[in-house]
Order: structure tokens, then sequence, then C-alpha cells
């Protein structure tokens, strides 16, 4: 029974298992990393969108990007907390919430999306009104 030569179960199990203590800080480490790698990735998305939305609406699109903004700062330092408090068994439920926040998300681009396309329509709108409204001046 020699101790040196082991099967690669055992490595593996030693690797992933709830046994090796190190390995299991090691791997709540590299997870905290993860998520904070995904934290500036989110920002680094926000600041592109504010840009670009700065760059078609000014005011109130900012007010709208800069409320995301803070919603995804609360919900990272939410993530955050929750790493610190969970274990590896935890990381499935830990997944789910990622999803959720991910479908949340794009929910809120959407409305984004149809928040400006209505400014735009009432901007069109308003324009051809004023449009009749010359045409009507000049015929009466």
């Amino acid at each position: 029974m020699s101790t040196m030569k082991r099967t690669e179960d055992e490595k593996e199990e030693d690797y992933y298992g709830v046994r090796n203590d190190v390995m299991m800080k090691m791997m709540k480490m590299k997870m905290m990393m993860m998520m904070m790698m995904m934290m500036m990735m989110m920002m680094m998305m926000m600041m592109m969108m504010m840009m670009v939305m700065m760059m078609m609406m000014k005011m109130m699109m900012l007010l709208m990007m800069m409320m995301m903004m803070m919603m995804m700062m609360m919900m990272m330092m939410m993530m955050m907390m929750m790493m610190m408090m969970m274990e590896m068994m935890l990381m499935k439920m830990m997944m789910m919430m990622m999803m959720m926040m991910m479908k949340m998300m794009m929910m809120m681009m959407m409305m984004m999306m149809m928040m400006m396309m209505m400014m735009m329509m009432m901007m069109m709108m308003m324009m051809m009104m004023m449009m009749m409204m010359m045409m009507m001046m000049m015929v009466w």
C-alpha cells in the first residue's frame, strides 16, 4: 500500500472534494476573483452604454443609466456577500442567482429601448403636427 502512487480518482477527489481544506479555500478565492472580474466587466459595459446614451439623448437616459448603475452595484454587492457566506455546496444556488440577475438586466435593457423608441415616436409626431399646422396656416 504505497502512498506515493495514487489513483487518478483519488487525486481528483482531493482536488475537488470537501476533504481538502486548502483546495476549498483556493476555489473560494478563485470564485471571488471571478466575481470581481464580472463586476468590472459589468461596470465597463455600463459605462459604454452611458456613453452611447449620452450621444443619443441627453438627460433622461443619463438618469436611467445612473439608476441602472446603482442597481448593478447593489446586486454585485449582494452577490459578494453571498459568496462570503456560502460554501461550495450552495454554488448551484449562486449560479441561479446570476442567471436571474442577467435576465433582469436584459429586461431592463429592453425597457430602455422601448422608452427610447417611444421618445423618438413622440418627437416625430410633434414634428408632423408642426408641419401640419404650418401647412394649415399657409392655406388659411
